[in-house]
């Protein structure tokens, strides 16, 4: 399994670098951004090259996930769907190829014949990453690749990644926006169960280099199986002055905000962009808790960063159900799963997180939260 993880490490890291390339690259950076008008508005797939970024990173991680790890085929998932119709009307599928060359020729096909696009994105896809120097080896875990399945989260929060604002970070304070918030997702759930046991984290806008080599990326891992815990961040220690922080989606609904406001303080009520990136804030302890009462967010958001909070202690829970359940907040029955779709739902609605969801390292401040809200929703 430590295989698997330092595998999941480095398609991560590859897929921070096709991130990276699409806004670097001025050709690739001029299609991620453009928005045509009127007559010029006659070909979606460039509209949608936003789109096919997200569809080519999940292909790739799947690509070679699938080739290190076969008995994985078939139960390696995403948000993005790979077919695409090009200018002519040809529907094609987006794979990757054995070949930098096979991948071009594909993707030249996709962007209409735009050979330049195709070959740096080929390029960027077919280029090994340096080596991560998280410590993986010696990990073990009593799992099977093959009693396991995955979701990827190609670029979570595309908007900040698409409108690029890069803000100036301090240390230890939350930033409600920018291309820091735009994450590459790789969570690992048993097949049986729904139990996430295995999450990649990738940051790839998280620095920028002091010597101008445009910016660097960071990644997470957790693994939680029973009762071995390993995760590459450390139990963040107390704030200074104590109190509880709480992050929320700026379109929370008001009566969130207000109870929630009355229990932290309005200086500890955090607004930030991105699902998987206010999970990460409460797994590094730039916030405590993380509230969402719609059901907006999808499996694919949030499996991989559940299994970082389940290796520091905390979890991932669906608010719905938490709030009505007559045994607390913390029935194992209302830790979110992965593995079984709503069967009333149609299409991505079949993986949404219907019930909300809350997502917490400590559990006597999860308490705090739900007794706050109960009788709220």
């Amino acid at each position: 399994m430590a295989d698997l993880l330092s595998s999941l490490l480095r398609v991560a890291e590859k897929a921070a670098n096709v991130a990276r390339v699409c806004r670097q690259e001025s050709h690739l950076f001029q299609l991620l951004v453009q928005e045509k008008k009127g007559d010029d508005k006659n070909k979606k797939f460039i509209q949608d090259f936003k789109t096919l970024a997200d569809v080519i990173i999940q292909e790739m991680i799947r690509h070679d996930v699938e080739a290190r790890f076969p008995e994985m085929a078939g139960f390696i998932n995403g948000e993005e769907s790979n077919k695409f119709e090009n200018g002519l009307g040809e529907s094609v599928t987006v794979t990757v190829c054995g070949t930098e060359e096979g991948t071009a020729k594909l993707l030249a096909t996709v962007l209409d014949g735009d050979h330049t696009a195709a070959s740096l994105l080929a390029q960027a896809i077919h280029q090994d990453p340096q080596t991560t120097h998280l410590t993986t080896e010696g990990l073990t875990l009593p799992l099977s690749p093959s009693e396991l399945g995955i979701w990827i989260d190609p670029i979570d929060a595309t908007s900040q990644y698409i409108e690029g604002r890069e803000e100036v970070l301090e240390e230890g304070h939350l930033f409600p926006s920018g291309l820091h918030c735009a994450l590459v997702l790789i969570g690992v759930f048993l097949r049986s169960t729904g139990q996430p046991v295995m999450g990649v984290i990738n940051q790839p806008f998280n620095y920028k280099d002091p010597a101008g080599a445009g910016w660097r990326g960071k990644s997470f891992w957790g693994v939680s199986c029973g009762s071995i815990k390993a995760c590459s961040e450390s139990r963040p220690k107390p704030g200074p002055g104590g109190g509880l922080s709480v992050v929320l989606s700026s379109s929370e609904k008001p009566v969130v905000k207000e109870a929630l406001s009355s229990l932290c303080g309005p200086d500890k009520l955090m607004y930030a962009s991105g699902a998987g990136f206010k999970i990460l804030c409460v797994i590094q302890g730039l916030a405590d808790v993380y509230v969402l009462s719609e059901g907006s967010t999808f499996k694919w958001d949030s499996c991989a960063p559940h299994a970082l909070l389940l290796a520091l202690g905390g979890g991932v829970l669906d608010l719905t159900q938490s709030l009505k359940s007559s045994s607390g907040a913390q029935d194992q029955l209302t830790e979110l799963t992965y593995h079984q779709p709503y069967a009333e739902y149609k299409g991505a609605d079949r993986w949404a997180n219907h019930g909300g969801l809350v997502a917490y390292r400590d559990c006597s401040q999860l308490r705090k939260v739900m007794e706050t809200l109960k009788g709220k929703l």
